[in-house]
């Protein structure tokens, strides 16, 4: 008997079905334009038709309700004050639709508009005293500018991560687990776990139950990368699972980059040959927001002013600074004399300001010798 199930029932049934991952759900989505009813419903040579679907997948979507309990996963989520959010809904991460593996569903707590941009930051769980105060910083410094930092709520780098992105007011981090989402992996982050809830969202794309495995963690990886503008690697041995991170991010088209550690450090092996590779080596978070400004990909982060320094969330630039921004960040490129007429000061002083202007990346010296505004 066909079962009359709501579209986004439907894609959550086939996000819960075991021996079906989702480079074949998405194959099976796009075989039948994109639509799950007709997927849960189809024969066995529409299914067999599919290029790549396995013939065990094809059995587990023919008994599918055998397989998933759907009333049983719904009852369970509206219980823990869980969301299952499809990849129709406007709540799923914009940037995790790029990938070419999306997960078709999410499933969610808290209340997080992941269209705001994210950041990730991953690392090592054996981490060092110096790796554990690099992400907390670099963390506390992403939420105060405005950015979500995404993780994996693993030990380590991962945990500090997100602890810097919580001790900013208004700071907001998201966690993404390698297992159910009413799993909190690792224990003792559990204070981690409820308040990234309050201040950010908790994702998992697997049914409850489900444990952590070999499979799971790289999964997981991917939807970190994915739903990120860009991977920062603080510490990583060159065969840690960050380096599955950043070989995703890569492959994503997002920004990659590192922080180097010391050559003798067993956990600045991967950062290190990343950096060979050519990944971005950040020294701070300026370095961050200039790589991302010159590949264009520098989110607006709504803060309801015009100029980019607003929605960077740049701390605000006062007295001669703030006069000098609001000269350029409307796109007119000036004249060190002609920054002096208009702010009132004479050649030395701009000189000087100019300088410091540029030393910070907010300003930057064309070869004709004027100056705009750097991310303009």
């Amino acid at each position: 008997m066909e079962l009359q199930l709501s579209r986004k029932q439907a894609f959550w049934a086939l996000n819960g079905l075991p021996a079906i991952g989702p480079v074949s759900l998405n194959r099976l989505l796009a075989a039948f334009a994109g639509d799950p009813c007709r997927a849960l419903n189809a024969s066995r040579p529409e299914l067999e038709s599919i290029k790549g679907l396995q013939r065990k997948a094809v059995d587990v979507l023919l008994d599918w309700s055998r397989h998933f309990n759907l009333g049983r996963e719904m009852a369970q989520a509206e219980q823990r004050g869980v969301d299952f959010v499809s990849c129709e809904d406007e709540d799923y991460p914009p940037l995790l639709k790029e990938i070419s593996d999306p997960p078709i569903g999410l499933y969610r707590l808290g209340e997080y508009d992941f269209s705001k941009p994210s950041i990730a930051i991953v690392g090592t769980r054996h981490c060092t005293l110096y790796g554990q105060s690099v992400a907390r910083s670099f963390a506390r410094e992403l939420a105060q500018l405005g950015f979500c930092v995404t993780s994996g709520m693993a030990r380590g780098i991962d945990t500090f991560a997100h602890k810097g992105a919580l001790e900013v007011e208004g700071g907001s981090t998201v966690c993404v687990f390698g297992c159910g989402i009413d799993i909190v992996y690792p224990p003792e982050n559990v204070d981690l776990f409820r308040e990234a809830q309050r201040n950010g969202a908790v994702v998992s794309e697997f049914p409850f139950g489900r444990r952590a495995d070999r499979q799971t963690f790289p999964m997981r990886n991917r939807v970190v990368s994915g739903m990120s503008h860009a991977v920062i690697v603080v510490e990583s041995d060159d065969a840690g699972g960050s380096m599955i991170t950043a070989r995703f991010a890569g492959e994503q088209g997002r920004v990659v980059c590192a922080i180097p550690g010391r050559i003798d450090q067993k956990s600045s092996k991967g950062s290190h040959q990343l950096i060979r590779d050519g990944a971005v080596l950040l020294r701070s978070v300026d370095d961050l927001l200039e790589e991302l400004a010159h590949l264009q990909l520098v989110p607006d982060l709504e803060t309801g002013e015009s100029s980019l320094e607003a929605e960077l969330r740049l701390p605000p630039l006062q007295g001669d600074e703030g006069r000098v921004a609001k000269l350029l960040a409307g796109g007119e490129a000036l004249a060190l004399e002609d920054v002096g007429e208009r702010i009132g000061k004479d050649v030395s002083e701009v000189s000087v300001l100019l300088m410091t202007m540029e030393l910070n990346g907010l300003i930057a010296k064309r070869l004709d010798g004027r100056f705009e505004w750097a991310f303009s």
